[in-house]
């Protein structure tokens, strides 16, 4: 008689959670230098702790454990009848691999966009100094505290007149800025597969606004506490859903992976371009 063969293991290195104590303790070093620096010694503790024990898991003696190997059945291993097919990208006209995004927005998409998103968001802007204010000018005078920090210090009076330079450098930052963000949007939403009105029009702006809100509120405590908020992600959210229709309405153009490659180069020769159909 023989003796009952022990079933087969692998020895495996046992699972520790001080990898992922160690990531968050160095997480909350760098968090408690915006916030507060009680964060940042929580999360030297945190660090130094995950460090000793990662440290034991391998020494004096590596912390394994033993992993049952399942018996093949008899009669040699079951492979599956036929493998489940892989969808695959067809090649581009010179033959070679395709890249996403096969089409991209044009540059002029993304200006026409920015202007009419930020000709929407001014909109809604200057409702809320109507309707909340009484001033027209009060969020133009606003805007414009980011490049006048003496404005950012005015009254509650200063703000709702007039005042000819905070005009012109709100209508010159609100311009540049609405642009810019429109040529991001025609650069970023070819990228993403689908659902680009959701997007542009809800996730970007609260992220950028959710942003603004935490630096402004380091950097200028005095203008944070002075922007509602809430009518600022309304204007927001109107700017990309604006922005984001005329983007996604403009007429893609195919990237250059599907030229030969003396196209791509620029070498102007015979044969490199399609003959051109002769007219009826």
């Amino acid at each position: 008689m023989t003796a009952p063969q022990s079933p087969a293991t692998i020895e495996q290195p046992a699972p520790t959670v001080w990898p992922m104590v160690l990531a968050f303790g160095v997480t909350l070093i760098f968090a408690g230098v915006v916030t507060h620096p009680i964060v940042s010694v929580v999360g030297v503790i945190l660090t130094l702790t995950a460090g000793v024990g990662w440290w034991r898991q391998v020494l004096p003696e590596p912390q394994v454990e033993h992993v049952l190997v399942p018996p093949l059945p008899e009669g040699g291993p079951a492979w599956p009848a036929a493998r489940p097919a892989v969808r695959r990208l067809a090649p581009g006209e010179a033959g070679h691999r395709v890249r996403i995004p096969v089409e991209v927005q044009p540059i002029s998409a993304g200006i026409k966009g920015g202007i009419v998103g930020g000709a929407a968001m001014a909109i809604v802007a200057l409702t809320y100094g109507i309707v909340m204010q009484r001033s027209l000018w009060y969020p133009i005078n606003l805007l414009a505290a980011v490049a006048m920090p003496a404005m950012a210090q005015a009254g509650m009076a200063e703000l709702r007149a007039f005042d000819l330079t905070a005009l012109v450098i709100g209508i010159v930052a609100h311009g540049v800025i609405s642009v810019l963000a429109g040529l991001l949007y025609a650069l970023i939403l070819p990228m993403l597969a689908r659902r680009h009105m959701l997007w542009g029009g809800l996730v970007a702006p609260l992220l950028w606004t959710g942003g603004l809100w935490a630096v402004l509120g380091i950097v200028n405590p005095v203008l944070n506490a002075r922007v509602d908020w809430a009518w600022f992600i309304v204007s927001q959210i109107v700017y990309g859903l604006a922005t984001g229709y005329v983007v996604w309405r403009a007429e893609p153009i195919a990237t250059m992976q599907t030229w030969p490659l003396a196209a791509r180069a620029g070498v102007e020769a015979s044969g490199t371009t399609a003959p051109a159909e002769p007219e009826r």
